[in-house]
């Protein structure tokens, strides 16, 4: 093979017979609860598909949408529900029904399909992030240690072999804490998208912004008591919450109860156009999420220009560099941190000249051939002579 770009790693794995790709995940990008992980999986199948691979995308159904359909160049099948889609997935791939594949791309986000058990051809894992306190939130007491069971201690021997595929170093040390070899799991940062770029004129009054799923990971009861907090020392700060999800009903009773419906608004999921709008008039992008693979907004939002308040825990120490394009704290610092750096105009300056430049080194393109070089790799061992 000569050269290391995607389209060399690609024809090279076209030479070596390997056309058809399978990649499992819970969702697709389409889903109405879909978020970085979907948005990730977009970027390296559509580049796929574009060089002449025959990507099958196989994920749970979803209200309103079809049970196939194509995006991107690529094929979609949802079936099965967000539980019943692991085994019948599995199920389809061991009697054909999929069609035959070459390559099996495993997307492990807190249930595992258990790929290393069954699939007999090359193989890799993209794993965002472990879930370990999510299960809490995700399910009631008794399901959620079995959750944290099944990620920790029943699933991670199968899959210790095989090569598995992080965007961050701190999701990867969680990896190898659980016992994961240090030479079988490979950060690959995620990218950001150009259209995320400066622009326009901040608000004339202090502004902080929250994006996401409204759902409990996301922690965004903790954004607004933050908010609450922060405002008694930056009068007319406002705050503004872009998504939806099912939180969404207590979130606003929050707001109502507290007396801040005139400067707290919980706006819903927007076009891109809008939530573009909102990154770059924003003065800060604040998360106070319990558990990240990376933080998607916090790096959208350094692409236009705005620094990153957020909870210090490893996802956020990938995608924010502490001090350097934003600042982490621990999740009762947030509302102090939040009116700190509001009220300081030359930190906020330094955070945001910085996070312009990290931004501009996070690439979708750079991330896909990141995923497409550990596929490939993972071919090249698997057809070695005595294999």
């Amino acid at each position: 093979m000569t050269g290391e770009t995607l389209e060399a790693y690609t024809d090279d794995l076209l030479a070596r017979g390997i056309r058809r790709i399978h990649v499992l995940a819970w969702r697709d990008l389409d889903d109405r609860d879909a978020g970085g992980s979907e948005v990730h999986a977009d970027e390296f199948m559509r580049r796929w598909a574009s060089l002449g691979l025959e990507v099958t995308h196989r994920t749970s159904a979803a209200v309103g949408l079809p049970p196939t359909a194509s995006r991107n160049g690529y094929r979609v099948v949802r079936r099965g529900s967000r539980y019943s889609v692991f085994p019948r997935a599995i199920t389809a791939e061991l009697l054909g029904r999929m069609g035959p594949y070459d390559a099996l791309v495993e997307i492990w986000n807190g249930v595992p399909w258990f790929s290393p058990v069954w699939c007999r051809r090359p193989r890799i894992t993209v794993l965002h992030h472990v879930h370990g306190p999510m299960w809490n939130q995700i399910l009631p007491g008794p399901l959620a240690a079995a959750g944290r069971a099944l990620e920790s201690r029943f699933a991670p021997p199968f899959y210790r072999r095989g090569l598995t595929v992080t965007p961050s170093d701190a999701t990867r040390d969680e990896l190898l804490e659980l016992g994961f070899r240090p030479d079988r799991v490979v950060a690959v940062p995620n990218g950001v998208d150009p259209f995320f770029s400066p622009g326009g004129a901040k608000t004339r009054h202090p502004s902080i912004l929250a994006v996401g799923r409204l759902a409990p990971v996301k922690r965004f009861e903790l954004v607004i008591d933050a908010a609450l907090v922060a405002r008694r020392r930056v009068p007319g700060l406002e705050l503004t919450i872009v998504g939806d999800g099912p939180l969404e009903p207590r979130l606003a009773a929050q707001v109502a109860d507290a007396g801040a419906t005139g400067w707290i608004r919980l706006v819903g999921r927007l076009p891109r156009e809008q939530l573009l709008e909102h990154y770059r008039s924003a003065w800060l992008v604040v998360s106070g999420s319990l558990a990240e693979g990376w933080g998607l907004s916090l790096t959208e939002g350094a692409a236009c220009g705005t620094p990153a308040v957020a909870t210090d825990i490893r996802g956020h120490r990938s995608s924010v560099r502490a001090d350097v394009t934003g600042v982490l704290v621990p999740p009762d610092r947030l509302g102090d941190a939040i009116a700190d750096v509001v009220l300081d105009d030359d930190r906020r300056a330094r955070l945001r000249s910085a996070g312009l430049e990290w931004a501009r080194s996070l690439t979708w393109e750079a991330s896909a051939f990141g995923v497409t070089r550990c596929l490939h790799d993972e071919v090249v061992h698997a057809q070695r002579p005595g294999r």
